[in-house]
């Protein structure tokens, strides 16, 4: 998710200044000095306010108060089950990282080297076996800077730091999420199964972190973005890749702003090499997508771009409602063209997906920001999460006149500059035709056709996957490896008890009372309440 510094956030170049021993790598007296550095540029008012950046204070409960960290557990390798034979990302079980420091004060070591090329060294042993160094560092954007010192944070594990050929269980990169903006902590999890049903969308599971000995509790490991994923999914490594980087502003949905290829490296970040030729390709989609006559643009889109797999990532993203997703913020995204040339869409943040909005200003999601808010009733209003209207029980909400903006008012995608509007309940998937920063949805969804195709898809994901039938095992399962190690968790940023009413199969009597802020609506009322008014849109109904 987007946060201070947004995606035009630079990373402090620190190795080539402070790796005396031209290793590629920052041993502990370098950097120490580097820290020093760092020390007196933030004295001097040359760096950011704090150890790695302003903070905003500990995440709030739904009550209004945060849980105040304590220290973990001990644990062992030897204490913990293993699973040397298992796939890294296999759903079912709980596999555990041990990471070993050198320094006792690790945790501000990382802080004071977000945002670098730094990677903190440290030893990692899985299942038993020592894996070897390896380097860490804290990522993430609102999911660091709104999380003080002590609670659990965002990692990533960059296994080949240090040796090129090393992997774990095959890969190369693993990314830790701290839960940030999910009381259920399934959000993640659950979009990847879903989603991957329909697009090579990153793996993701479950796994406990021990440190130095101690226990931060459980991270959901999401796949990084990379060669390996591409691979995986379209059969060859080779291409071009580019991370779409979350941005409150937006403006990196695709739009054509000319041919200097300065403006685009702007607003996207390659991940492989950095060749002209991939650039003039990324250009001339941007321009083909964005100027083509309507009735030409399936036709000139075809030989550059995956069609079918954008609409599938255009419905999934509208359907499940990601909050950090392309219609609301057009970033939080990944790009490819393969080695055939054509270009694919795949999902990147998926932790504040399968909500309703969580809190003031959040969640309206009708025609020009009228509708209700958090999946409420038109006017504003917030609906009891009491008196949820699931599948086939009761009239659904009226849905808005099609083709409306999205989320709250104030701008394209929901509020000033295209940042993120919530997405209520009654988010309509026909929100932003009109919005050309987002020329994915207001362009292609103008082909009669392919804007036909987008609602049979949006209407099977909820048929299908919005079915508590079909998701209400899912979300067991997955809270079945979670929630004995969510009791335990000493660091996690919302109440255990929070995360076992939004996980439960019953749907709730009652809205609990909230003090300043509304409380997280359950993931079986998200389901069944969606799944209803997306069935009973009219585009979507005059389908059958």
């Amino acid at each position: 998710m987007g946060g201070p510094g947004g995606m035009m956030s630079q990373e402090r170049k620190l190795v080539d200044e402070f790796d005396a021993d031209k290793s590629g790598k920052l041993e502990a007296t370098e950097r120490s000095a580097a820290r020093e550095k760092i020390k007196k540029d933030r004295e001097s008012g040359g760096g950011r306010q704090g150890p790695g950046g302003r903070r905003r204070g500990p995440p709030m409960g739904e009550g209004g108060e945060g849980e105040a960290p304590k220290a973990g557990r001990k644990l062992s390798p030897t204490d913990i089950p293993h699973y040397p034979q298992a796939e890294l990302y296999d759903p079912g079980i709980l596999r555990t990282l041990f990471l070993e420091f050198e320094n006792a004060d690790w945790e501000a070591e990382l802080a004071d080297f977000y945002k670098s090329d730094v990677e903190v060294p440290a030893k990692l042993t899985v299942d038993g076996k020592v894996v070897g160094e390896i380097g860490v560092h804290f990522r993430g954007a609102s999911s660091f800077f709104t999380v003080g010192p002590g609670q659990k944070r965002s990692l990533n594990l960059s296994v080949d730091a240090f040796d090129k050929k090393l992997r774990l269980h095959g890969y190369r990169t693993l990314n830790l999420l701290n839960g940030h903006s999910d009381p259920s902590f399934l959000h993640t999890v659950l979009y990847s199964q879903i989603a991957r049903k329909y697009l090579p969308a990153p793996k993701a599971n479950f796994v406990r972190v021990v440190i130095n000995g101690e226990c931060w509790g459980l991270y959901a490991n999401a796949q990084q973005f990379n060669k390996d994923l591409v691979k995986e999914g379209f059969g060859s490594g080779e291409g071009a890749r580019w991370k779409v980087r979350g941005s409150p502003g937006g403006r990196s949905g695709l739009e054509y702003t000319g041919d200097d290829l300065a403006e685009y490296k702007r607003r996207y970040q390659i991940k492989s090499a950095d060749e002209d030729q991939s650039w003039q390709a990324l250009v001339k989609l941007c321009k083909t997508l964005n100027e083509t006559p309507v009735d030409e643009l399936e036709a000139a889109l075809k030989p550059m771009l995956d069609i079918e797999g954008v609409l599938r990532f255009l419905a999934l993203d509208i359907a499940l409602i990601n909050g950090d997703g392309y219609w609301t913020r057009a970033s939080d995204y990944s790009l490819i063209l393969d080695a055939k040339g054509v270009f694919h869409v795949i999902p990147h943040d998926m932790n504040e997906a399968l909500q309703g909005g969580g809190g003031p200003g959040m969640g309206r999601g009708g025609r020009g920001g009228q509708g209700g808010g958090a999946g409420g009733p038109p006017g504003g209003g917030a609906a009891p999460e009491g008196n949820p209207r699931p599948a086939g029980e009761g009239a659904p909400p009226a849905p808005p006149a099609p083709g409306g903006q999205g989320g709250a008012p104030g701008g394209p995608g929901g509020r000033p500059g295209g940042g993120p509007g919530g997405g209520g309940i009654e988010l309509d998937p026909l929100s932003g035709l009109d919005d050309t920063s987002k020329p994915l949805r207001s362009r292609l969804l103008k082909v009669p056709a392919l804007r036909k195709r987008y609602l049979e898809l949006v209407r099977e994901i909820a048929r299908d996957h919005l079915d508590w039938k079909n998701l209400g095992p899912m979300v067991a399962a997955f809270r079945k490896v979670a929630e004995p190690e969510l009791e335990l968790d000493t660091r996690k940023l919302t109440p255990f008890e929070t995360f076992q009413r939004v996980t439960a199969e019953e749907l709730p009597k009652e809205e609990p009372a909230g003090q300043g802020r509304r409380p997280a609506m359950t993931l079986r009322s998200f389901a069944e309440r969606r799944r209803a008014y997306l069935l009973a849109h009219p585009e979507i109904k005059k389908l059958d």
